[in-house]
């Protein structure tokens, strides 16, 4: 038994070494594709090299007669205890979708649709057998490019009669939280500033780095799945709901998994078919897709067209803002896919003041990989739009970007503030922020150097661009989560055993993929319980273990499942208190708990926390009718969300002869409130940064006319490297949250949030010059190089070449 007769040192704040990093980098990990269980059969995926096809005929007989070739099915084999997928998140009453089958039976959607499974006893005759199924195809037109799909050109689904999902509305005079965004703009029109812009939101690729796998175990009493996901307990739940198993007969196990963003959070084809073979074969079963495959099929993000009207005084005053989205959801309604663009409605107005707002987003169908929420989930979106606009503005206006800004924000003694969406914010200071990410920036000293370069012709101009942004994190009150007829709630689940040799064990309902949450759970239920980092363990991930949960995306993990865990341990210290008096032989009322140790106030009797674990387990001296347990749960549901912030700084250089952009220096202070371990924080800023910046300069998922994904592998999707990027200045500035008790906001989305405005308004501000008004995403030196040449030449129509798939 570990005894803590002295008070252990704080470790919120503490700048921890993840506890399970040695287990990652040292090949002790187990992630889905390490599992080998007895008499396991493998799957390979035909898949379709069309975007939109007819299925005319599968033969199936050479795949059949292969070596080590168990069997071989196509849709016409299953049967309805196969399920169908899930949309968890109808946006509208009347939304569209089409049904999502495991297998299509004569229409292929979208390059990359699976149409056969082979079933073999290695990946690799599985893989083989594969390309031996013959599949006739009748090519159909194919609904690609975003806006021609929008005016139903060519149908994606015929049987829908339309591509339009769902249109969703928000405004502000109809929600009685603001004015009429309409006589704000004619307002404008007459007497004001009026900035109208169209901006496309490039479609990305999560690009993990472990690919997803599954692997199901039919043999059991309880069936089992591992699978390389973010949601297990929502998976659990999908499959129960949609196959006719019962929820308590299904295990679901997500163990190590390397990388989400988002593009795990997905109920899946292959997942279902693993699923369903594994119980009609009677054996294990696993499949592990190859990288092509995955960001060929695996879902995408982003992918939006965003119309806005910016309306201001002459002063620089903002008195509306009207949005209009068409945002693309690939070929099927994903769990979460149309709702995605929802989670971004209430962002555009992002930390200003402003009067009147309008929000419309049409959701569109294409026969394109199928989207849904990657880093940011519509939060990216959302702060891209603005804080271009808000950069447009000054520039119209002829002031610096951030005064405009300041002239505009909610000051910090407002706060709590409701906003024109009507969210309420609860803390907040940007000003600080923003005084802070100067002064690290050097911001005075970069403009003085880019007047220089100016006057000098210099070839390579310097620009800098500036992103103020906050976000909605901590997914969510249920109650708001009903209101926006989404599936499920935003509640989340704890649980913290104190062992009999005085360690503590912890079940959390949240899950990791690569965040640390071992590490950041651990120091917070040591500082509560007042015991050793070391001795405690975070156990999650698996359905048997976690029994309840609601997992991890959208930075809740800490808000809301670390506040779980802050509840569990207080009811353990609540619980045990009796136990101590009975000890001590003192009234309960005089029984004290800090650094551990329960005492008797006013004098130096005591017991540590683990002693008391002790005496429970033996029950030999309890008090009369105690339960021998103060092992204790808790369920926590956040009455708001909380609402993370900072002032992201950005400096590049653009080779006005090449269009090439080089990274010169980028300076962040976010405010992420009360922080558990900074160094896991400076990581996911980090990381971030690296996603937010990459879709700014790199990414982009490139379809052809036909469908196909011509930037399908690492050669053509450009992921940047550590040699692409720069030493980030990070800081960070704190004004506690007021809804939970850790004061903590979310931070794993912030980086990506604040980074792509932050380099785009950086290109801008050196090329503008030049009579370019826009570059689309990603800034490509070709595209830098074509927006300068057309800009010089008074034509910025060649800026959005290309950019309409």
């Amino acid at each position: 038994m570990t005894v803590t007769d002295d008070r252990p040192a704080a470790e919120i704040g503490r700048d921890r070494r993840r506890k399970e990093d040695r287990r990652l980098i040292t090949g002790s990990s187990r992630y889905t594709d390490n599992i080998v269980l007895p008499g396991m059969l493998h799957l390979g995926m035909v898949r379709s090299p069309f975007a939109h096809a007819k299925i005319t005929s599968i033969d199936t007989t050479e795949a059949k007669a292969a070596t080590n070739v168990v069997a071989v099915y196509t849709a016409a084999d299953l049967d309805e205890s196969v399920g169908v997928l899930i949309n968890a998140w109808p946006i509208t009453p009347d939304q569209k979708a089409p049904v999502h089958a495991v297998l299509p039976t004569d229409r292929v959607s979208f390059a990359g649709e699976i149409v056969a499974v082979v079933v073999a006893r290695s990946a690799a005759a599985a893989r083989d057998a594969a390309e031996l199924v013959d599949v006739d195809y009748e090519e159909l037109p194919a609904a690609i490019d975003l806006k021609e799909a929008a005016a139903d050109k060519v149908l994606a689904h015929p049987d829908l009669g339309t591509n339009k999902s769902a249109l969703w509305v928000f405004d502000s005079a109809e929600a009685g939280t603001g004015g009429n965004v309409e006589d704000a703009i004619a307002q404008a029109r007459t007497d004001g500033v009026v900035i109208e812009r169209e901006f496309r939101q490039n479609r990305l690729i999560p690009a993990f780095m472990e690919p997803r796998s599954v692997v199901v175990d039919p043999t059991g009493e309880q069936l089992t799945m591992w699978s390389a996901t973010q949601v297990p307990h929502i998976l659990r739940f999908a499959l129960a709901a949609t196959t006719g198993v019962p929820e308590n007969k299904i295990r679901v196990i997500a163990p190590d998994v390397g990388g989400g963003f988002g593009g795990k959070l997905q109920v899946t084809p292959e997942e279902w078919l693993a699923w369903w073979i594994a119980r009609q074969q009677h054996k294990p079963v696993k499949y592990t897709e190859t990288r092509s495959e995955s960001m060929m099929a695996a879902h995408h993000g982003r992918d939006q067209w965003q119309k806005l009207t910016l309306a201001a005084t002459k002063d620089g005053t903002l008195t509306g803002l009207k949005v209009e989205l068409t945002a693309d959801l690939g070929s099927y309604v994903a769990i979460v896919g149309g709702g995605v663009p929802v989670l971004g409605a209430f962002m555009y107005n992002a930390i200003y003041k402003i009067p009147a707002y309008h929000f419309a987003c049409q959701t569109v169908l294409t026969n394109k990989t199928w989207t849904d929420a990657y880093r940011g989930a519509g939060r990216p979106e959302a702060t891209f739009a603005i804080e271009r606009l808000m950069s447009e503005l000054a520039n119209e206006l002829g002031v610096d970007p951030l005064e405009l800004r300041e002239k505009n924000w909610i000051k910090h003694e407002e706060f709590p503030y409701t906003t024109v969406a009507g969210l309420e914010y609860d803390s907040g200071n940007y000003e600080a922020a923003t005084e802070a990410a100067k002064q690290f920036f050097g911001y005075d000293e970069l403009r003085a150097e880019q007047a220089r370069r100016r006057e000098a012709g210099d070839p390579v101009q310097l620009g800098i661009g500036v992103s103020t942004f906050t976000e909605m994190c901590g997914l969510a009150p249920s109650r708001v989560l009903g209101s926006l007829d989404y599936g499920a709630g935003g509640w989340e689940h704890a649980s913290v055993r104190m062992l009999a040799t005085g360690k503590v064990e912890v079940a959390t309902g949240t899950s990791a993929h690569g965040q640390g949450h071992e590490t950041a759970f651990s120091q917070i239920v040591a500082d509560r319980l007042g015991v050793p980092f070391e001795d405690v363990e975070i156990l999650h991930g698996d359905t048997q273990v976690s029994v309840k949960g609601l997992d991890t995306y959208g930075s809740r993990s800490l808000v809301v499942g670390g506040e779980a865990l802050v509840k569990a341990a207080d009811k353990v210290v609540e619980k045990a208190k009796p136990v101590a008096a009975h000890l001590l032989e003192a009234s309960v009322d005089d029984i004290e708990f800090a650094g551990g140790r329960f005492s008797v106030k006013g004098t130096d009797a005591g017991l540590s926390i683990q002693e008391v674990a002790g005496a429970v387990f033996t029950a030999h001296n309890l008090p009369d009718r105690m339960e021998p347990s103060i092992d204790a749960e808790a369920t926590f549901d956040p009455v708001n969300f909380n609402y993370p912030h900072g002032t992201h700084l950005c400096a590049v250089e653009v080779d006005t002869e090449t269009g090439q952009v080089k990274l010169h220096k980028y300076t962040c202070v976010d405010d992420v409130g009360n922080i558990v371990n900074p160094l896991i924080v400076e990581g996911q800023v980090h990381g971030g940064l690296a996603q937010g910046i990459a879709q700014a300069l790199y990414e982009d998922a490139v379809f052809d006319e036909a469908g196909t994904l011509v930037s399908g592998s690492f050669v053509d999707y450009l992921v940047p490297s550590a040699a692409d990027l720069i030493s980030f200045d990070v800081h960070n500035a704190t004004t506690p949250a007021t809804t939970n008790t850790l004061g903590t906001k979310g931070v794993g989305e912030a980086g990506t949030i604040a980074s792509t405005p932050a380099v785009v308004n950086a290109v801008l501000d050196a090329v503008r010059q030049f009579g370019v008004k826009d570059v689309i995403m990603p800034c490509s030196p070709a595209r830098v190089y074509a927006a300068i040449a057309a800009g010089r030449a008074g034509d910025t129509g060649s800026a959005t070449e290309g950019a309409g798939q």
